[in-house]
C-alpha cells in the first residue's frame, strides 16, 4: 500500500527516531574542540532538521534518518581521530 499514510504508531516511532538522532548529533557536536566549528555544525544540524520537518513520505524519512546516522558516524570517527 504505497502512498498510504503511516499509522499513528509508526509516525510516533519515526518521530522518536528522528529526535534521538538529533540529540545524538548535538551530543557529538559538543565534543568538537573549536567553538567556531561547533557553532557552524549546530546551525547546520538545526537547519537540516528544520528543512525536513514537514516530510511525510515514509521512504524519504527513512532515507534521511539513514543519511543522518551516516553523518553522525562520520563526525564521531573524525572526533576519535582528532583525539588520538
Amino acid at each position: 500500500a504505497a502512498g498510504r499514510l503511516p499509522s499513528l504508531a509508526s509516525q510516533f516511532l519515526r518521530r522518536q527516531q528522528v529526535l534521538q538522532l538529533y540529540r545524538k548529533i548535538l551530543r557529538a557536536i559538543r565534543e568538537v574542540p573549536a567553538e567556531q566549528d561547533r557553532r557552524y555544525l549546530k546551525d547546520w544540524a538545526r537547519e537540516e532538521f528544520k528543512r525536513n520537518k514537514d516530510a511525510t513520505e515514509e521512504d524519504a524519512i527513512r532515507m534521511m534518518i539513514t543519511q543522518g546516522n551516516m553523518q553522525l558516524q562520520e563526525l564521531q570517527r573524525a572526533l576519535k581521530l582528532a583525539k588520538s
